[in-house]
């Protein structure tokens, strides 16, 4: 992923087992320095039993761990340069802002004008240079986001691991500390491993993703790569939203299928992962929503073709969507603008839907699901 001699981070071979369950298998990945890294997966996958290893609050079963190119095994969390910042942020409610910035400061013995100095330097830069008398209880929820960024970032870090920050947030502001956490990495210009079960956190944010399923990584690639080509039917699946279908192939020609859905649809699709699939084999569909073109049933290219109805609309502004029932009556989910004008889509409507062989891709059946 980098052409530079040390990364920042480095884990080879990682596996974390806890009496005869592993947790983490056989993990391995490089950080560029300086980049926005995220580990995306569902609860359970291991990921925060990974970052609590990176951390050194866990050991390694197996494998190695080098931070700036060093192995930081047996060396304990608070030797590492290493700063952590958790979904409930954990500031301290009895000092206010400065106070909490320089705490770590005063533990390794900064003097006083080199804290003033650091601490109003690194307010500056999460765009808060007024606020260092305020108590924590004063500050909004993305304050104290940036406050607790800021209190690890004075401490200059060479790796900034981030647990779920934005979990506690309502919605609203959530989408708003998308952007102000990418901002602040560029600021900073520190490397950030982001842990989060929220895809659209790890889309909009990352340089690189990391998807983890059951222990291992299933695919680290840029987010455009794990939306556009992903390498397993897992990450087809939990990466964006897909339609999906059941089928076996019935003829294969080079890297393209021909499949035939347990529901009747017979859907040309290119081969996925680069896995060798042959006729006969069971594999499994997918089709993003917005690759799926709606026609106002006055026909439709004669490849990948379909005739429903229009079950429901769900409206979303420009990002609305139309529930289509299949005569098979399964439900297909199709991208949409609705515009409140007379050509809009309705209800109950008879539609065809259509969509590119190039747009779909199939998975063995079994194959990282």
């Amino acid at each position: 992923m980098t052409d530079t001699a040390v990364s920042d981070l480095e884990c080879s071979d990682v596996c974390k087992k806890f009496g005869s369950f592993e947790a983490v298998k056989d993990v391995s990945f490089e950080i560029p320095s300086g980049s926005f890294f995220s580990i995306l997966g569902p609860s359970g996958c291991g990921k925060t039993t990974l970052m609590r290893m990176i951390a050194g609050f866990e050991e390694p079963t197996s494998g190695d761990i080098h931070i700036k190119g060093r192995s930081v095994l047996n060396v304990p969390p608070n030797k590492r340069n290493v700063k952590m910042v958790f979904q409930h942020l954990a500031l301290f409610p009895m000092m206010n802002v400065f106070e909490n910035i320089a705490y770590g400061l005063r533990c390794i013995g900064t003097d006083r004008d080199e804290i003033k100095r650091k601490v109003q330097d690194v307010l500056n830069r999460v765009a808060l240079p007024d606020v260092g008398n305020r108590e924590i209880h004063q500050l909004s929820g993305g304050q104290k986001q940036r406050i607790a960024i800021a209190r690890c970032m004075v401490l200059d870090p060479d790796v900034l691991l981030l647990d779920e920050p934005l979990g506690a947030l309502d919605l609203k502001l959530r989408e708003a500390m998308k952007i102000e956490l990418k901002l602040l990495q560029n600021q900073f210009d520190t490397t950030f491993v982001y842990i989060t079960h929220d895809q659209s956190e790890a889309l909009v944010m990352s340089d690189h993703v990391a998807v983890m399923n059951n222990g291992r990584f299933e695919q680290i690639g840029t987010p455009q790569e794990l939306y556009h080509q992903p390498k397993t039917a897992f990450v087809a699946g939990f990466v964006g939203d897909a339609n999906r279908w059941t089928g076996k192939v019935t003829a294969v020609n080079g890297g393209e299928a021909m499949v035939e859905t347990e529901g009747g649809m017979v859907a040309r699709c290119r081969s996925g992962g680069g896995s060798s699939i042959t006729a006969g084999d069971a594999v499994t569909l997918f089709v993003r929503p917005e690759f799926i073109e709606l026609g106002h049933g006055r026909g439709a290219p004669a490849e990948n073709s379909l005739a429903g109805k229009v079950d429901s609309l769900l409206f979303n502004g420009a990002n609305s969507r139309a529930l289509v029932r299949l005569e098979s009556g399964e439900l297909v989910e199709v991208d949409i603008t609705l515009t409140g004008g007379p050509d809009d889509v309705k209800e109950g409507e008879e539609v065809k839907l259509s969509w590119q062989a190039e747009n779909a891709v199939c998975f063995k059946s079994g194959a990282g699901q």
